[in-house]
């Protein structure tokens, strides 16, 4: 990303304040040792000498990365650059409290691992059929992924090799993730398949793992690094033009792997044949006909795609493509839902403060359906409109263009 140093990536926050407004722990607190600004301010004290005590490391800790300030900034502040530093330096020097030190364990011992998430649907959907009279007796942190998860559904692998519809206009690999291909595996299929219809022919690596995505944000360096290894093992062989992801937190990380294992150039060149299912589509062209969805949806900007990617034009013009469908903006569409990769397990309360103030903004623009690009960010907004009391659909962008291309009604997302 940059060779600057810390210090002089600091010296580039002028504290002007734009960035407030966009910061979801500001607008929640107006605290200003919760806010951008401020959190530079105490990494610039950091550096001069000042320990990092728990106290810091708990406004660190309270940061979302969602980088909207990095949008918002005229100074071209690489906040994003300095919060993965300094979180990686929490982790390796901040003692955390037992239970809060359990419960991150308990996450990074499940999350990234396809197997254990596999094995925890079957409770889950125990949970989801007779148990939620029973959810005040559960611990804080169960009862919240218990309420963030969408219905359970079986996972059907897809084919190591999905051929293309007509001509081959590009050979593609496609990440399925590890909680998309746990909790959404319909998004993972009309993945495929709106690639496929578009003449890709599709290879998807069945022994592929986590893309440490969940562990670069959290600061579990090290962590991240094994999982990426593995990765750029998996799909190196693939020999493909393009590296598809359909998860934007997931793809924001892959588009640094070569910051993220600076010692392994295939980690560069992987890097850079990354793209976003929809930069995909946009740069081949539509080639698949558009069939008519009779639809008014409001389509959410993943922070991981709009702010750090910097991916918000594509999604929107493949979604106009579509006809009789009529795209809302959603107000105050800079503020993030509060899913933020485990931020809303770590912290439950302000997470639904956040969902519940994304939702009424969902509401407002009378859409039918809202649409967004990350797993993360539908199990947030739906526990949001959940306790708005309403009966909102959710979908994916794939499934929306995949019910286009095959002229079907839009499903409920992931079925």
């Amino acid at each position: 990303m940059t060779d600057r140093t810390r210090d002089e990536l600091i010296s580039d926050c002028v504290h002007c304040g734009f960035c407030l407004p966009t910061c979801p722990t500001y607008v929640l607190w107006g605290e200003e040792m919760d806010s951008p600004r401020g959190r530079i301010q105490l990494m610039l004290q950091q550096s001069q000498g000042e320990p990092l005590t728990p106290t810091m490391a708990g406004h660190f800790d309270a940061c979302l990365g969602c980088m909207a300030c990095v949008t918002a900034c005229p100074s071209g502040v690489r906040y994003d650059t300095l919060i993965e530093q300094t979180r990686v330096q929490v982790e390796e020097a901040v003692p955390r409290g037992r239970a809060d030190r359990l419960l991150r364990e308990a996450i990074f011992a499940l999350f990234p691992y396809r197997s254990r998430l596999a094995l925890a649907k079957a409770p889950l959907r125990a949970y989801q059929l007779l148990g939620r009279p029973f959810r005040s007796v559960l611990p804080a942190a169960l009862a919240t992924l218990a309420d963030l998860a969408p219905p359970v559904r079986r996972s059907l692998p897809l084919p190591a090799l999905i051929p293309p519809v007509g001509p081959r206009r590009a050979r593609v690999a496609l990440l399925t993730g590890c909680v998309q291909h746990a909790f959404f595996p319909g998004v993972n299929a009309a993945t495929a398949r709106v690639l496929a219809a578009e003449g890709c022919e599709v290879v998807v690596p069945p022994g592929q793992g986590c893309c440490g995505a969940l562990s670069v944000h959290s600061g579990r360096q090290e962590e991240a690094r094994r999982f990426a290894r593995a990765l750029v093992d998996t799909f190196t062989a693939t020999d493909v033009d393009y590296l598809v992801v359909n998860a934007a937190g997931c793809g924001s990380s892959l588009k640094e792997l070569g910051e993220l294992l600076p010692d392994d150039s295939r980690a560069a060149a992987l890097s850079l044949r990354v793209r976003d299912l929809s930069e995909v589509l946009v740069e081949l062209g539509p080639a698949a006909p558009r069939h008519p969805l009779r639809l008014r949806i409001a389509y959410h900007d993943a922070c991981h795609l709009g702010h750090a990617q910097g991916v918000r034009a594509q999604p929107r013009r493949l979604l106009a493509e579509i006809p009789e469908l009529v795209l809302h903006e959603i107000p105050e569409a800079e503020i993030c839902c509060g899913s933020a990769g485990i931020w809303n397990i770590l912290n439950p309360g302000p997470a639904s403060e956040l969902a519940t103030r994304k939702a009424t903004n969902v509401l407002s623009t009378g859409a039918e359906v809202l649409v967004t690009a990350n797993p993360g960010c539908l199990m947030q907004i739906a526990s949001g409109l959940s306790r708005a009391g309403t009966t909102l659909r959710l979908a994916h962008t794939a499934e929306v263009l995949d019910a286009s291309i095959r002229g079907v009604n839009l499903p409920r997302s992931g079925s």
